[in-house]
């Protein structure tokens, strides 16, 4: 079976494909309007729910970055995962429910439908969308360059395919991406979550298997060879120090509940109180799946500084190695579908929501009106979509490194600097006010942009995400104490007591 390490791998991974493809064409019989394009007509059970938000969170990120941050910076990142899941209880009790509630009773489609019933504010949507779309472009770029430089790299290790350049590889899986994004939209997406979420779980238990038998003494006998090594790097904050901690405490704990492909999919559920079985089952597939993300970064840092392998190139080689050196070939075929799955639905999430603000919520807020025959236009922008941040990542890959970088910074952490007051303090606050709301996302946006615009390197090893998240949070509240609070809708007043 080693012989044909190769082979199978990439048996996997097209068969992989195929099921893309395959659930396009099944989730196209079930999108007959924008609601079922967009928030899969709020029809869907508890366990797709639970593991589309729990793949969500993690993603390519999870597979790849994660065990690159531990072998760069220690167990720093270990914060990520715990701050994480404290982050799905935040948003469940502060979120789910009362956006479920509104999304009913407005018939609300997106994130910023769903913000604007709340405020009674057109502003407030068109805001909302301008950062959902500055945010997607940066993560649909990255994403489809990881998924393309993987896919080139297990290519080129065959001999039919050795000289295949990055370029194919766009186009590629471009072309598989937009082809079940366009066909299924977000029931599409949430069905290849359930594949992802599925593939994470046994794949984080097999993957820890695997590296405990790396070493005689397991996992102990590793952490005692970085010890040794960088005693800071496997202390409780690892080597980035307690301020990145704290700044990821902010950004991936209560920032998640302002993650805009996150929420939208507890707008999504059959039934409101589906929340309290997705809940739980989301918290426990994030931990088995996150196993992998711990167990391959420890693993890697203690054979590179044990000599078993040489170092790296770079940090986030450290799965794709560990999965060539380490695992069988089926496991690694596995762990990579898995992958290909990670960031293929998170694409197609992230293209269903920057489609619903482009085709939805800009023109409802600047017209007044969302433009004729949704259904249509949405699959035309989501080629579009597509297509540019295909070009950006290849501009980025052959011509200017900064450039998704840059966009890049209206990732996560703008998300959850711009959005968490609005969405998880707005939802829970009746003197929440409109003023309150656009400072609050004008500041983060403007604070993320200058950051990374300007190179500027903060004091104490404080983050621009952390700096927007306070000075966001901070203006969100003391505007609204300071403004005229705000006459709520009859209906929206009434979901807020509940």
């Amino acid at each position: 079976m080693e012989a044909y390490r190769q082979e199978i791998i990439l048996a996997a991974v097209a068969l992989y494909m195929v099921f893309c493809v395959i659930t396009g064409l099944w989730a196209m019989r079930r999108t007959t309007d924008a609601s079922d394009f967009f928030v899969a007509g709020r029809g869907l059970g508890p366990i797709v729910i639970s593991l589309a938000l729990f793949s969500s969170t993690l993603s390519g990120f999870g597979f790849v970055g994660g065990p690159g941050l531990v072998y760069s910076i220690g167990v720093s990142s270990f914060w990520m995962i715990t701050i994480s899941t404290a982050g799905y209880a935040l948003g469940f009790f502060m979120v789910s429910k009362r956006i479920r509630m509104i999304a009913e009773l407005r018939n609300c489609i997106s994130l910023p439908d769903v913000l604007a019933a709340r405020y009674g504010s057109e502003t407030v949507r068109l805001l909302v969308a301008i950062t959902i779309v500055l945010g997607v472009m940066g993560y649909l770029a990255t994403q489809i360059l990881a998924m393309a430089v993987v896919m080139q790299a297990i290519l080129s290790g065959t001999a039919m395919f050795a000289d295949i350049s990055l370029v194919a590889c766009v186009a590629i899986s471009s072309a598989v991406l937009i082809f079940y994004c366009v066909t299924g939209g977000i029931i599409a997406s949430v069905y290849t979550d359930v594949v992802q979420g599925g593939i994470m779980m046994v794949a984080g238990v097999l993957i820890l298997l695997t590296a405990m038998s790396v070493f005689e003494g397991g996992m102990t006998e590793a952490t005692s060879i970085i010890l040794k090594d960088d005693s800071e790097a496997i202390m409780p904050w690892g080597s980035a120090g307690i301020m990145a901690s704290l700044g990821w405490f902010f950004v991936f704990g209560l920032g998640l509940a302002g993650q805009p492909h996150l929420v939208t999919k507890m707008m999504m559920n059959r039934k409101i109180s589906d929340n309290r079985h997705i809940f739980p089952l989301s918290v426990m597939g994030y931990v088995l799946a996150a196993l992998l993300w711990v167990s391959i970064g420890i693993i890697m840092r203690a054979t590179v500084i044990d000599g078993v392998i040489p170092p790296l190139t770079l940090p986030d080689d450290a799965a794709s190695v560990f999965l060539s050196v380490f695992t069988s070939p089926l496991l690694a075929g596995i762990v990579f579908a898995g992958l290909f799955a990670a960031i293929m639905s998170t694409s197609d999430a992230f293209l269903n929501i920057g489609t619903a603000a482009i085709i939805h919520d800009i023109p409802k807020a600047i017209r007044g009106k969302s433009i004729q025959n949704e259904l249509l236009w949405a699959r035309i922008v989501t080629v579009i979509l597509a297509i540019v941040a295909a070009l950006f990542a290849l501009y980025s890959y052959y011509a200017d490194a900064t450039l998704v970088a840059l966009l890049g910074a209206f990732g996560w952490a703008t998300f959850a600097a711009s959005l968490f007051p609005v969405v998880a303090l707005g939802l829970n606050w009746k003197g929440a006010t409109v003023p309150g709301a656009v400072a609050a996302i004008v500041s983060a946006l403007i604070i993320n942009f200058g950051v990374q615009l300007a190179g500027i390197a903060l004091p104490y090893g404080v983050s621009g995400g952390l700096l927007s998240f306070v000075v966001s949070l901070f203006l969100f509240v003391n505007v609204s104490l300071l403004t005229k609070p705000p006459t709520l809708d009859r209906d929206i007043d009434r979901a807020m007591d509940i």
